[in-house]
Protein backbone atom coordinates (compact mmCIF):
# COMPACT_ATOMS: atom_id res chain seq x y z
CA UNK A 1 0.00 0.00 0.00
CA UNK A 2 1.66 3.45 -1.33
CA UNK A 3 1.52 6.61 0.90
CA UNK A 4 -1.13 8.10 -1.23
CA UNK A 5 -3.65 5.35 -0.68
CA UNK A 6 -3.36 5.84 2.90
CA UNK A 7 -3.47 9.73 3.14
CA UNK A 8 -6.57 8.79 0.70
CA UNK A 9 -8.07 6.95 2.90
CA UNK A 10 -7.30 9.90 6.31
CA UNK A 11 -11.64 9.61 6.90
CA UNK A 12 -11.30 6.17 7.53
CA UNK A 13 -8.45 6.46 9.76
CA UNK A 14 -9.99 9.63 11.65
CA UNK A 15 -13.27 7.60 11.94
CA UNK A 16 -11.36 4.29 13.69
CA UNK A 17 -9.53 7.12 15.99
CA UNK A 18 -12.34 8.74 17.43
CA UNK A 19 -14.38 5.61 17.91
CA UNK A 20 -11.36 4.12 19.78
CA UNK A 21 -11.29 7.05 21.72
CA UNK A 22 -15.01 7.15 22.72
CA UNK A 23 -15.16 3.83 22.89
CA UNK A 24 -12.15 4.37 25.96
CA UNK A 25 -14.01 7.26 27.66
CA UNK A 26 -17.15 4.99 28.23
CA UNK A 27 -15.04 1.95 29.48
CA UNK A 28 -12.30 3.92 31.72
CA UNK A 29 -14.00 6.78 33.52
CA UNK A 30 -15.65 6.61 36.41
CA UNK A 31 -17.18 9.94 35.88
CA UNK A 32 -20.94 9.39 34.47
CA UNK A 33 -20.64 12.87 32.94
CA UNK A 34 -17.29 11.81 30.63
CA UNK A 35 -19.15 8.54 29.94
CA UNK A 36 -21.74 10.99 28.21
CA UNK A 37 -18.84 12.97 26.43
CA UNK A 38 -17.39 9.62 25.43
CA UNK A 39 -20.55 8.40 24.04
CA UNK A 40 -21.01 11.62 21.98
CA UNK A 41 -17.14 11.30 20.40
CA UNK A 42 -18.47 7.90 19.27
CA UNK A 43 -21.48 8.62 17.89
CA UNK A 44 -19.52 11.26 15.79
CA UNK A 45 -17.61 8.92 14.49
CA UNK A 46 -20.52 6.61 13.56
CA UNK A 47 -21.51 9.98 11.57
CA UNK A 48 -18.13 10.27 10.25
CA UNK A 49 -18.30 6.73 8.73
CA UNK A 50 -22.02 7.43 7.41
CA UNK A 51 -21.15 10.28 5.77
CA UNK A 52 -17.54 9.11 4.30
CA UNK A 53 -19.60 5.89 2.96
CA UNK A 54 -22.03 7.79 0.89
CA UNK A 55 -19.75 10.35 -0.70
CA UNK A 56 -19.57 9.63 -4.41
CA UNK A 57 -16.72 11.38 -6.84
CA UNK A 58 -18.47 13.86 -9.21
CA UNK A 59 -21.97 12.75 -7.82
CA UNK A 60 -24.81 15.86 -7.53
CA UNK A 61 -27.73 15.84 -5.83
CA UNK A 62 -30.21 13.09 -7.40
CA UNK A 63 -32.48 15.43 -9.48
CA UNK A 64 -32.67 13.91 -13.27
CA UNK A 65 -31.27 16.29 -15.57
CA UNK A 66 -29.60 15.98 -18.82
CA UNK A 67 -26.29 16.85 -17.89
CA UNK A 68 -25.75 14.94 -15.24
CA UNK A 69 -24.88 10.95 -14.95
CA UNK A 70 -23.50 10.21 -11.74
CA UNK A 71 -25.64 11.12 -8.41
CA UNK A 72 -25.39 10.53 -4.81
CA UNK A 73 -27.44 8.61 -3.20
CA UNK A 74 -29.53 10.95 -0.50
CA UNK A 75 -30.26 7.93 2.20
CA UNK A 76 -27.14 8.85 4.29
CA UNK A 77 -27.72 12.17 4.85
CA UNK A 78 -31.01 11.62 5.86
CA UNK A 79 -29.68 8.84 8.26
CA UNK A 80 -27.02 11.30 9.86
CA UNK A 81 -29.59 13.86 10.00
CA UNK A 82 -31.56 11.33 11.82
CA UNK A 83 -28.92 10.28 14.34
CA UNK A 84 -28.03 13.69 14.81
CA UNK A 85 -31.31 14.46 16.78
CA UNK A 86 -31.34 11.04 18.39
CA UNK A 87 -27.86 11.67 19.96
CA UNK A 88 -28.94 15.50 20.71
CA UNK A 89 -32.42 14.49 22.82
CA UNK A 90 -30.21 10.99 24.20
CA UNK A 91 -27.91 13.57 25.65
CA UNK A 92 -30.16 16.07 26.73
CA UNK A 93 -31.83 12.41 28.80
CA UNK A 94 -28.49 11.32 30.12
CA UNK A 95 -27.80 14.78 31.74
CA UNK A 96 -30.94 15.09 33.19
CA UNK A 97 -30.45 11.69 34.86
CA UNK A 98 -26.74 12.52 36.00
CA UNK A 99 -28.53 15.92 37.64
CA UNK A 100 -30.74 13.52 39.36
CA UNK A 101 -28.05 11.00 40.38
CA UNK A 102 -25.93 14.05 42.05
CA UNK A 103 -29.16 15.65 43.69
CA UNK A 104 -30.36 11.85 45.17
CA UNK A 105 -26.81 11.13 46.41
CA UNK A 106 -24.39 13.54 46.23
CA UNK A 107 -21.87 12.15 43.49
CA UNK A 108 -21.58 11.45 39.97
CA UNK A 109 -18.24 8.90 40.05
CA UNK A 110 -19.44 5.20 39.49
CA UNK A 111 -17.28 3.24 42.06
CA UNK A 112 -19.07 5.87 44.90
CA UNK A 113 -22.24 4.96 43.81
CA UNK A 114 -21.73 1.12 43.83
CA UNK A 115 -20.23 1.99 47.04
CA UNK A 116 -23.32 4.22 48.05
CA UNK A 117 -25.62 1.11 46.81
CA UNK A 118 -23.53 -2.01 48.46
CA UNK A 119 -24.48 -0.21 52.05
CA UNK A 120 -27.81 0.96 51.10
CA UNK A 121 -28.68 -3.20 50.33
CA UNK A 122 -26.73 -4.24 53.36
Amino acid sequence: MTWEEVAGLANYWLFILLMMIGFYMVISRGNLVKKIVGLNIFQSAVCLFYISMGVVTDGTAPILDSHFTIYTNPLPSVLILTAIVVGVATTAVGLALVVRIKEAYGTIEEDELLKIESEDGE
